[in-house]
């Protein structure tokens, strides 16, 4: 190994890991793909340039593009399905594809109202770069390759699975007319986002874990915010919901 991991280089790794998982499943996904909660101007801008570190493209495409897949999810539209395009696409490939390149601004209109977003969508490599730099100042060669180059990789991987793995593997609370499903490891992996059939049942709940035994560290995260008054209006599943998921058959 070029460069053998030390306790600070690993102590980054997970930290940087854990804290753009954060970063992606309440600033990427719950609130600027599905507007589970309210913010300022500026924490949402924060909240971009947080997301916006893990180097999985700008706010605008990210969020346009998750609008999308469910609005057309597991049909020939969708453009990360298993079901549709095989498991190594789904999880990795569709990243990488020229033909989804381009922002859809159609489809994430509401957010690209505000200038500083599409800027921070077009140089959406910054925030990936400045914290590029600052793990090398923290930990030197060590601290680069552990605490960014080790914890971007992991976070791909984290984060692509609720797109893979999480419409193949795990039970489905609710009969969705996708092939979404709820797994409790992958919930831990990826801070609560493992509870996908529940959230494609009603994706615009801040909250993923619809009952207590489903632990959800995004939106503990949200819930201390909103006493914090930093977030509001926190949408949350109302209970025709959960009394549809308790006459299910338990999830796991």
């Amino acid at each position: 190994m070029l460069v053998p991991p030390s306790a600070t280089g690993l102590l980054l790794c997970v930290v940087m890991l854990n804290v753009r998982i954060l970063g992606i499943t309440m600033g990427y996904h719950r609130y600027f793909s599905h507007r589970a909660f309210r913010t300022s101007r500026a924490f949402q801008f924060i909240l971009a340039l947080w997301a916006s570190s893990s180097a999985q493209k700008g706010v605008l495409w990210w969020a346009g593009h998750h609008r999308n897949h469910h609005r057309n999810s597991d049909r020939p539209e969708d453009l990360h399905s298993p079901s549709r395009r095989g498991l190594l696409f789904s999880h990795l490939g569709w990243i990488m594809a020229k033909r989804y390149e381009r922002t859809p601004i159609e489809a994430i209109k509401d957010m690209a109202r505000f200038p500083e977003l599409r800027w921070l969508d077009r140089h959406y490599y910054l925030a990936t770069v400045l914290l590029a730099v600052a793990c090398f100042l923290v930990g030197g060669w060590t601290g680069l390759v552990w605490g960014y180059l080790v914890s971007t990789v992991l976070l791909w991987h984290a984060t692509f699975t609720i797109n893979s793995l999480s419409h193949v593997f795990g039970r489905r609370r609710y009969p969705t007319t996708d092939t979404s499903r709820n797994n409790f490891w992958l919930a831990l992996l990826t801070l609560g986002e493992g509870w996908h059939n529940n959230h494609h049942y009603f994706c615009s709940s801040a909250k993923n874990g619809f009952f207590w035994w489903e632990i959800d560290p995004t939106y503990y995260v949200i819930w201390l915010l909103e006493k914090l008054g930093v977030v509001w209006d926190v949408k949350r599943p109302p209970q025709h919901v959960l009394d549809a998921g308790k006459q299910a058959l338990p999830s796991s």
